[in-house]
């Protein structure tokens, strides 16, 4: 069985609190976690040990009004500007529950594919992009900018990326999945490395492109929502 949270429309720091306080309170449940939330505003989130005053200009992300937050996890930086982000717990004393890292992302990414074939197939829409070779990539430091074995790759495109925390009471992964293309105009003023916006634009999944607005991303958003919901109810009622 699942249990599905929802707790709307907050702060980046508060979403990242929930998460930290669903965590921690693991030993406690029997169920997994399911935790659906959106933004308050814009968002830029990054991984417990990055520096994000290296890579990005965070006096422009205030000018902008874009929120920027740390997570509990590991991982690089996400803009929360044209995804759809979720999070997901469970318990170490689940049957599901892996020792081993790669079986628990193995898990969670298996659930989002078939969400995302099954979004694809209720749109429509098609991967936009080249092929890539994740070898050759060196934009370790902005999650989809850079595939990694931890992420889902459909059609040699990076599908959704992700980070995880395990702890003695389970773990806790923290998940993006890229639905249109980067604003480059947003960017390119809070970037302080050019190269990083082409790695974006060319290696990441963008069912969308570049020909989007905020309330086709927010359709899109409540389709993935759905397909999440339904995958990862059918896998754990096997």
């Amino acid at each position: 069985m699942l249990e599905i949270l929802d707790t709307g429309s907050n702060s980046a720091k508060k979403n990242m609190q929930i998460d930290s306080d669903l965590l921690e309170g693991l030993d406690t449940c029997t169920r997994p976690i399911l935790h659906l939330y959106s933004w308050s505003k814009p968002t830029v989130s990054f991984g417990y040990f990055i520096d994000v005053s290296k890579y990005l200009n965070t006096d422009k992300l205030r000018a902008k009004e874009i929120d920027f937050t740390r997570r509990p996890t590991g991982g690089g930086i996400v803009f929360h500007l044209w995804d759809y982000a979720f999070s997901f717990l469970m318990p170490r004393s689940h049957r599901l529950f892996s020792e081993n890292t790669l079986e628990n992302y193995r898990f969670v990414n298996n659930i989002v594919l078939e969400s995302l074939k099954g979004f694809l197939e209720e749109t429509g829409l098609k991967l936009i992009g080249q092929d890539i070779n994740a070898e050759n990539l060196i934009q370790v430091n902005f999650c989809m900018a850079h595939p990694t074995k931890y992420d889902v790759i459909m059609n040699g495109k990076k599908v959704a990326g992700a980070s995880q925390r395990k702890t003695k009471k389970g773990y806790l992964h923290q998940g993006t999945i890229s639905i249109g293309l980067p604003k480059q105009e947003i960017l390119r003023d809070v970037l302080l490395q050019d190269n990083i916006l082409d790695s974006m634009m060319k290696y990441s999944f963008a069912p969308l492109g570049s020909d989007w607005n905020f309330e086709i991303l927010e359709q899109m958003r409540c389709k993935i929502k759905d397909q999440l919901i339904q995958k990862f109810q059918t896998t754990l009622s096997e």
